[in-house]
């Protein structure tokens, strides 16, 4: 009797510990769609049009150049024999500088444009840490992974859309400038 009251204790306890050690396991670990939270948040949609729309104005007005200096270029060329060959090489020296400003103004705006959105995803991400820091507070959660570093999770442990709502409540836009 001595053995089996021992034999008992010792599968209450061992029960009891795998009871407890999945369950403290269980939804420890989640994951999130940073990508997606930026890219489909009010404030990230807002901003990724604004940036979009700036850069379209932007490369639209470097097309009007763009084509003007084609333009010029086929009156120097020509003008070729009519012109005489300083006359001609300081027209194309002119051409030149004026292609190589519209280029580094080009780079210009994508540098612009790209500077600003590195600055609305710190400010989204900084937006959002605090929120999945409470999140994870509230839920008990130990680890949340970025969905891209995941090969296969159940959809159950994807959090971004609770996330997503608490940051949209949070931030409704973002300051570009």
């Amino acid at each position: 009797i001595l053995n089996t009251m021992k034999l008992i204790n010792k599968l209450i306890i061992v029960s009891f510990l795998v009871f407890f050690s999945q369950t403290s396991l269980k939804a420890e670990t989640v994951y999130l769609d940073f990508k997606l939270i930026l890219n489909q948040s009010d404030a990230g949609k807002k901003a990724n049009q604004v940036l979009k729309n700036q850069l379209d104005q932007g490369l639209k007005k470097l097309k009007d150049k763009q084509k003007q200096l084609q333009k010029d270029e086929k009156e120097i060329i020509q003008q070729k024999k009519l012109l005489s060959a300083d006359e001609y090489k300081g027209k194309i020296t002119s051409l030149r500088k004026k292609v190589s400003e519209l280029q580094k103004e080009r780079n210009s705006i994508l540098e612009s444009v790209a500077k600003k959105r590195r600055k609305a995803r710190k400010e989204l991400l900084d937006t959002l840490n605090p929120i999945v820091k409470d999140y994870m507070k509230e839920k008990n959660i130990k680890i949340v992974l970025d969905k891209k570093s995941i090969l296969l999770a159940d959809d159950s442990l994807d959090i971004s859309k609770d996330i997503m709502s608490l940051l949209n409540k949070k931030i409704k836009s973002i300051n570009l400038n």
